[in-house]
């Protein structure tokens, strides 16, 4: 039955079109083919433009697609960059804190061996007077003790051992003492045996 209808409608379509063949002048045939030929020509241009467009629109998304690429690259290598940079920072850093803790150290020695100046300064000074006054005086007391007591001591022995000969009147007797065993009255009392012998 709907086919029916189609046909029905198809077939009035085409005795209506006929019949306007039919009826139309030459003039107003080529009239519409001058109208369909414009429809055309217009269809054509508006399709190369549409078509023009969309290459556009193509061209400008792989050029955007192609900037985002590099972008992306470009972000990438920055981001190493700075890595690079951090770990430098932090390298840079430890070795200013290494230097702080070396100037520190070294500004302590500095310090301690100014200190170790001033208290060599002070024993040149000690020694200065020794040499100048307290030794000749040590030395005058040792000669006037050898003219008293004849006795002529040996200065390279033991800390603890006293060494050295006495000249009497007839004989040189040694001298040996442990001073580790005997109490200073003990020694006292043997030199004087040695000095008073001369008498």
């Amino acid at each position: 039955m709907a086919q029916g209808h189609k046909f029905q409608d198809l077939e009035e379509t085409g005795e209506a079109l006929v019949a306007f063949i039919n009826s139309s002048q030459p003039e107003t045939l080529r009239q519409v083919k001058a109208e369909h030929q414009a429809l055309f020509d217009r269809h054509t241009e508006t399709r190369r433009i549409v078509t023009q467009i969309l290459k556009d629109v193509v061209q400008i998304e792989e050029d955007a697609g192609q900037r985002l690429l590099d972008m992306e690259e470009e972000k990438h290598l920055r981001d190493q960059e700075l890595r690079s940079l951090e770990e430098q920072l932090s390298q840079l850093t430890a070795k200013s804190q290494t230097s702080d803790s070396e100037i520190q150290f070294l500004q302590n020695e500095l310090e301690r061996l100014k200190s170790s100046e001033n208290e060599l300064e002070t024993l040149q000074n000690e020694v200065d007077e020794d040499t100048t006054e307290v030794i000749p005086s040590a030395v005058h007391v040792a000669q006037l003790y050898y003219l008293v007591t004849k006795i002529k001591w040996e200065y390279d022995t033991q800390p603890n051992i006293l060494k050295g000969v006495h000249y009497g009147a007839e004989l040189a007797t040694p001298i040996h003492i442990d001073t580790s065993t005997r109490s200073r009255i003990d020694i006292s009392d043997q030199l004087w045996g040695f000095v008073s012998s001369q008498w």
